[in-house]
């Protein structure tokens, strides 16, 4: 089901991952730091002025250990890694060219922004669907993409801004710019969250 990339490719694409926000995890924060290491989403994505992801081969935390040895040598390899994989497995420096012939910089962000192009694009495809849905479910679902799609840019625009401290490059073309700065989205408090008791 093409919806689980979406949602990849605009929260955690390349094999980030654990830079949600505290709590009820649902929105982005990857610079929340908690009473453990292990609870904090630098400690996973490792980010820094050379590039991005966790080291998890043998001068790192070498859990690829733990895999099959055929596995592991290809996980091993940044050439060889999956790129979905990439960054779980690998410090990968900003200007590392990946499949596309992009750098990891440019890579990320144009990841990001196709989360929430594809965001959009379901918007469209439900909206053409009006005529055959029943009014209220069609408003419904409606409601809940449109939220969708505020949700997707805001993990687009805060986890660029954070990363870019880090990268020091600008956002490549094709990428919308950041509706606020940085700031806004540390200080942002998600409301009305799914599944957040304590929204309820």
């Amino acid at each position: 089901i093409g919806s689980r990339e979406t949602v990849v490719n605009y929260s955690m694409p390349l094999g980030l991952h654990h830079i949600m926000a505290a709590g009820h995890h649902y929105g982005p924060g990857p610079w929340v730091t908690l009473s453990r290491p292990d609870w904090s989403s630098p400690y996973y994505h490792q980010a820094d002025a050379i590039g991005l992801g966790a080291d998890r081969g043998p001068d790192g935390s070498n859990a690829l250990a733990d895999y099959a040895p055929e596995i592991a040598a290809r996980w091993g390899d940044p050439a060889t890694c999956p790129e979905d994989l990439l960054l779980w497995f690998h410090h990968v420096p900003w200007d590392h060219r990946m499949r596309s012939g992009r750098t990891l910089w440019d890579e990320l962000a144009l990841r990001y922004q196709q989360g929430v192009d594809e965001v959009r694009a379901m918007r469209q495809t439900w909206d053409a669907l009006a005529p055959f849905i029943d009014a209220e479910r069609h408003d419904n679902v409606r409601q809940r993409l449109a939220r969708q799609e505020r949700d997707a840019c805001e993990w687009r625009d805060a986890c660029l801004l954070y990363f870019q401290q880090f990268s020091q490059r600008p956002l490549p073309a094709g990428v919308e710019p950041p509706a606020h700065p940085l700031d806004h989205y540390i200080n942002h408090r998600l409301r009305h969250v799914p599944g957040d008791p304590a929204d309820s």
